[in-house]
C-alpha cells in the first residue's frame, strides 16, 4: 500500500471516530449548522495537511479540539457575535414521538434546555471547560493544555459551572 493510500485510510478512520463529537461541540458553541459544517470541514482539512507532523497519535483528539475551538474563536471575532441568551431551536428540529414515554422524554428534553439557556449566560471560559469536560470527554490535564490554563483553574471553572448547574436546576425541580 503507498504512502498516500495509507494516509487517507488514517485520515478517514480519524474523520470517522472524531467528526460527530466535534461537531456536537461546535454547535454547542455555535447554532448555526452551516457555519458548524464549515468549520469541522476546515478543521479536518487543516488535519489532513498536517497529518504526518502530528506525531503522537494519542494527541490527535486534542489537536482536533483545539482546533475546532480555535475556528470558533476566530469566527466570534471576525462576526463580533457575542451568545444569543435566547436561543430556539429551528422548527426542523423538533422531534416529537408519539410513544409511551412522551413526557419522560418531554422533561428531558425540558432539562436539556434549561441546562443549554443556563450555559449560554455563563462566561465563555466556564461553558468551553464544561462542554469540553463534558461533550469532549477530555480530563483536567487535556483542556487545561487545550487552554493554556493552569489545571486547578479548569478544576475551579468546572466546578462552579456545576454548582450553578445545580443550583438552577434545584429551582426548577422544587417548582414541580
Amino acid at each position: 500500500m503507498s504512502d498516500q493510500t495509507r494516509n487517507i485510510v488514517e485520515f478517514t478512520l480519524i474523520y470517522n471516530q472524531h467528526k460527530t463529537k466535534l461537531y456536537n461541540y461546535a454547535r454547542k458553541m455555535i447554532y448555526d449548522r452551516m457555519v458548524c459544517e464549515d468549520i469541522i470541514q476546515n478543521t479536518f482539512i487543516k488535519f489532513f495537511e498536517n497529518m504526518e507532523k502530528i506525531r503522537n497519535s494519542e494527541s490527535i483528539q486534542s489537536w482536533l479540539f483545539t482546533t475546532v475551538r480555535n475556528h470558533v474563536f476566530t469566527y466570534f471575532r471576525n462576526k463580533k457575535i457575542h451568545v444569543d441568551q435566547f436561543y430556539v431551536d429551528d422548527a426542523d428540529e423538533v422531534d416529537i414521538k408519539c410513544d409511551e414515554n412522551f413526557s419522560m422524554d418531554y422533561e428531558r428534553k425540558e432539562i436539556r434546555e434549561l441546562i443549554n439557556a443556563e450555559l449560554d449566560k455563563m462566561a465563555l471560559e466556564q461553558r468551553d471547560v464544561f462542554l469540553l469536560k463534558e461533550y469532549g470527554g477530555f480530563s483536567y490535564k487535556e483542556i487545561a493544555s487545550m487552554m493554556m490554563i493552569d489545571e486547578g483553574l479548569v478544576k475551579s471553572r468546572l466546578f462552579k459551572t456545576r454548582q450553578r448547574l445545580i443550583r438552577k436546576l434545584s429551582k426548577v425541580l422544587q417548582n414541580y
